[in-house]
This record gives structure tokens, sequence and C-alpha cells, in this order.
């Protein structure tokens, strides 16, 4: 039986309800999860806008053999010893986004000592931040569904304060700072890197035995993931398959389609059933120690 493993699953959360009770939406998730054949994901909990820490891992406690609770971090807040109290609450990773420093400022770098001491990986958001519409492949002038959103966008706008955000300070190349200075501490940076950042990605993955990507970012980087040749049979791609993880970063009720399409990819591409299943499960299952890595023989 096929294994996934999902390292990019968000707490859910009713963006339009925002104090809506959100056990209802982790059991319902959960079953979707089993249902798709999700074996284990990394639910990304707390920060700017999930539920407190605690109330996290009391949601999450019955489903603490399919979800990894990983906690959702501002560097700016969270230092050693907050990083100590979320592990001792049963937090076993953290993700970083929208920072108000790059993501290498010298500041963070006792945070990511941390990690790297307990055996913690860190997700990195890379890039631009996506959510509300994807105009690369759909618009409001063309779409009733695109016209919809963004009435709902811009009435959730009027709600909330500009953000303090930048790509500028979620680069690839940032990784390669801290896997060099942590070269222990286990790093994914998602998106593949996301759109323009690819060749950053691929040389600290090619370079840094310590620093990972996934694969989630929807249909515009799953093109490029093969018109770009980013992932090709026999670790011909800029990134060799043993660097890559999956990860679905997207509602709920998209994340069978989502499995679907990287099916259909990897069929295309004429993936081997040993390349499938790293990218599936073992490279992840590898980073948060499910699994031993393997290593050739002489």
């Amino acid at each position: 039986m096929r294994k996934i493993f999902d390292v990019h699953i968000h707490f859910p959360r009713n963006w339009e309800n925002p104090d809506e009770d959100q056990a209802p939406m982790v059991d319902r998730l959960a079953d979707i999860a089993v249902r798709v054949g999700i074996t284990k994901g990394c639910m990304l909990t707390g920060g700017r806008f999930g539920p407190t820490y605690e109330r996290g891992m009391e949601i999450l406690e019955k489903y603490r053999d399919l979800f990894i609770p990983v906690a959702v971090i501002d560097p700016e807040e969270i230092g050693p010893a907050e990083v100590q109290q979320l592990y001792d609450m049963g937090y076993r990773g953290l993700k970083l986004i929208g920072v108000a420093r790059p993501y290498d400022e010298p500041d963070y770098l006792p945070t990511y000592a941390k990690a790297e001491q307990l055996g913690m990986p860190i997700l990195f958001h890379i890039g631009v931040i996506g959510g509300g519409l994807d105009y690369s492949i759909t618009h409001p002038r063309r779409s009733a569904a695109a016209a919809q959103a963004y009435q709902r966008m811009m009435a959730m706008q009027s709600r909330m304060p500009p953000r303090n955000v930048s790509a500028t300070r979620m680069s690839p190349l940032h990784l390669d700072t801290i896997a060099n200075r942590f070269p222990k501490l286990k790093i994914i940076g998602a998106h593949v890197g996301n759109q323009g950042n690819y060749d950053y990605a691929a040389s600290v993955a090619r370079w840094r035995h310590n620093v990972w990507f996934d694969m989630s970012g929807g249909e515009t980087i799953e093109r490029h993931l093969v018109e770009r040749k980013l992932l090709a049979a026999n670790s011909r791609g800029e990134f060799g398959v043993e660097k890559l993880v999956w990860g679905s970063d997207c509602g709920m009720d998209e994340i069978a389609e989502h499995i679907r399409r990287f099916d259909a990819m990897y069929e295309q591409l004429g993936l081997t059933e040993d390349e499938q299943e790293r990218l599936w499960w073992r490279n992840a299952a590898e980073i948060y120690g499910l699994e031993e890595p393997t290593f050739a023989a002489e």
C-alpha cells in the first residue's frame, strides 16, 4: 500500500468567520486525509492566523498517529526558550513565513540552533506569498468564480491591516546561510523555491546535504516542474529526486485532485517506483525520523 507524507498542511480556518471552532474542521480534514491516502502529515499550527499553540495541541491530540504538530513561529518573538516550550508541548517541527527581517538575520540564529539541538525540522516559506486569486490562471473579468473570490478578498482586507511582508526576506539563498551554520538542522524550503527562485533553490539543494524543497504551490509550479525540468527521471532534473518532498498546501477539498495531478505528472515523467516512493513518502519520513536514511554500498 502506498504511503504519502504531506509536509505542508495548514491548520484549517474559516477566513470569513475566524472565530468558528476549528475542531470540527480538523475532524473533517483528518477524514479527507485518510480517504485520499495520506499516511502522515505536518499540521502547521498557531502563529498569526491559527489557534493558540495550546489549543492547537488539544485539538490534534486524538490525531497524533496521523498529524505531526509543527508550530508556526515569528522569530521576532520566539527564541530558544520558547522553542523548548513548544517541544515540551509536543511540537516536532517549526514553520516560518512573513518574517520582519531576512531568514538569515543573526538575531534569528539562536532559534535555529535550538531547533537543531532538539531535532526539529524547519519549513521555510520561500518567495512571494500566495493565496486568494492566482492571476496566472484566472481573472475576475473572465471567471465568475474568480470575481466572487475577488469580492471576498476585498471584504476581508477591509477588516485586516496591510501586511509587512516581502519576498526578498524569504529567499532560498538565506537557507544556504542557515544550512552552513547549522549542518544538522533539517531544512525544507517551500514551493521548490517559488517562481523566479528555482535556480537559487536548486543550487542550495545541490550543495547542502541538509536542505530539501517541497513541491507545493499549485498548478503553475507543477507545470514548471515538468517544463523547466526541475524534476526528471533518474535524477536528471535540476533537483535530485532525493531532494524533493510532497506537500499539499491547499484547501482540504482540493487535496484529492492535487494527488491525482502528481500521479499524472510522475507517469508523464516516467519516474520509477523507487523515485515515486521517495517523493511520496521516504524523503520526508527520513527528515522526520520515521525512516532510517539509506546509503549505497561499495
